[in-house]
């Protein structure tokens, strides 16, 4: 779930006066629970013995898939001028890599239920962009969200005495990725007007599959991985819940109004899979962490309905 994803209403053009007897808010819906879900479940298939390194070549194969349905509802119309091809790399290199260090860092170290609000927060940094480079301004709720990240950032941190021996490391990747999909959300608010979303996608696929080899070679032995359907099978499967979530935010926002749209994806997700990771693992986070959760939740809201 990159901020290229969460960002994708840019480079759509709500409705352009269409009707359709498709509902932007069932679109809405399954991205927000196929991501949801989704971060709940990344972590799984490296318990059955595939490194999540693997798991961002399966979820890049999966990204090649989704692509060829995105640029089918396109009749197959890519966007080939140079300005499309050297920003559509941009974009899809940050999303890319941002997924490569979610899988191979945060969450090979961390719990998806801590790491997820963290990268909720990732326009912040799209935010601080516009703001110095385009010269945009921020709302009152946009500075609000800002202040709210900030605060929340510690809270998120804290790790009581003895407790999550278990969790090391997580916290400088989850940031990694928070900043790669934020400067990510800026490059395509900056494109945006130029490059369509089908071509986004297609770009996004084919820049995280040429990043494979770099994943594939991060492993010690990738040929004595869990090959079988509960290893790179769950893990293809759990990476076209990401991939699929994307597409139907292509056709929520294509039907829908981005004001209302961008809210219900930005917040929703991070919860479902704050509260399904909590109830796999049958734990309770510390009350300063959970307060942070909190926070983090409550920033992401404001980002999003900032105007």
């Amino acid at each position: 779930m990159s901020s290229a994803d969460n960002n994708l209403e840019g480079s759509i053009h709500s409705s352009k006066g269409k009707s359709s007897k498709y509902s932007w808010l069932t679109f809405s819906i399954l991205t927000i629970v196929l991501w949801g879900t989704w971060g709940a479940l990344i972590s799984i298939p490296e318990g059955n013995n595939f490194p999540a390194e693997l798991g961002f070549i399966m979820w890049a194969l999966s990204m090649g898939v989704t692509a060829f349905f995105a640029l089918k509802s396109a009749n197959f119309k890519l966007d080939k001028s140079a300005f499309s091809i050297i920003f559509g790399s941009i974009i899809g290199l940050l999303g890319g890599i941002g997924q490569l260090i979610l899988y191979s860092g945060a969450i090979a170290n961390g719990p998806a239920y801590l790491i997820f609000p963290i990268i909720a927060l990732a326009p912040v940094v799209t935010i601080l962009m516009s703001l110095v480079l385009l010269k945009e301004r921020a709302g009152k709720k946009g500075w609000i969200g800002i202040a709210l990240a900030l605060i929340a950032v510690p809270f998120l941190n804290y790790s009581e005495p003895g407790a999550g021996a278990e969790y090391s490391g997580w916290f400088l990747y989850a940031l990694l990725v928070f900043l790669a999909w934020g400067v990510q959300g800026y490059f395509i608010k900056y494109a945006n007007e130029k490059i369509a979303a089908e071509s986004i996608f297609f770009y996004m696929a084919l820049t995280s599959l040429l990043l494979c080899p770099i994943a594939w070679f991060m492993v010690d032995s990738p040929a004595s991985a869990n090959w079988n359907w509960d290893g790179a099978g769950l893990a293809f499967a759990i990476g076209l819940l990401n991939s699929f979530g994307a597409l139907f935010l292509v056709f929520a926002f294509r039907y829908g109004k981005a004001i209302v749209v961008s809210p219900l994806v930005n917040c929703l997700p991070p919860i479902i899979t704050s509260i399904l990771s909590l109830i796999m693992l049958s734990v309770l986070p510390a009350p300063i962490v959970a307060i942070g959760m909190l926070i983090a939740l409550v920033s992401a809201y404001f980002l999003a309905f900032d105007n």
